[in-house]
């Protein structure tokens, strides 16, 4: 069986790759043959997380065992073959290239062709430059930083806003609706 992976970035808009890979390889084959694609180091510490169709992380795949806890499975991708794991089109992952900031690839499973099989993974498919693989991070952190103080100036509310400790319901002018009627 040949698996089909389409990998995006939600850095940059016109990234895209396809790989395509035999069923029992492992992990460690498409970590190297993503890594090929986009010129990224392959010893760098890395996961794959199987996700649910809401790109929730389910299960981890890691590169190396970061000692654990004993109670927690720990799959490893060079053990863990990708049909053990995968078996459905559609199926999400995801790939944490930069532990520091957390930041992946998008991965979707998205064609299996049966009755045949690769010897060695390729990219079929490359458009677009890759996001860097590491970044700044003094420069990762002001952007966090932009975001945040974006988001807490629309959320931010005046200090006179209805629903403030100092709201009463006395301050609703409610004369004037008892004479309106309201289609239904």
């Amino acid at each position: 069986m040949i698996f089909t992976f389409r990998i995006v970035s939600d850095e940059v808009d016109n990234f895209k790759r396809e790989i395509k890979i035999d069923a029992t390889a492992t992990f460690l084959d498409l970590k190297n043959a993503i890594c090929e694609s986009v010129g990224y180091d392959k010893t760098q510490m890395s996961s794959f997380f199987l996700c649910d169709r809401n790109w929730e992380k389910e299960k981890e795949i890691t590169y190396e065992d970061m000692g654990s806890d004993a109670d927690q499975e720990i799959w490893l991708m060079d053990e863990s073959v990708l049909s053990d794991f995968i078996d459905d089109e559609g199926q999400k992952l995801l790939y944490v290239f930069d532990y520091m900031t957390d930041r992946a690839f998008f991965i979707e499973m998205t064609d299996i062709v049966t009755g045949r099989s690769l010897k060695d993974p390729f990219c079929s498919l490359s458009l677009g430059q890759a996001p860097s693989e590491f970044v700044d991070l003094d420069e990762f952190d002001s952007k966090v930083e932009a975001k945040q103080a974006a988001v807490a100036a629309v959320t931010d509310l005046d200090e006179d806003f209805y629903g403030d400790e100092s709201y009463s319901a006395d301050e609703f002018d409610s004369e004037g609706f008892d004479e309106m009627t309201f289609d239904n």
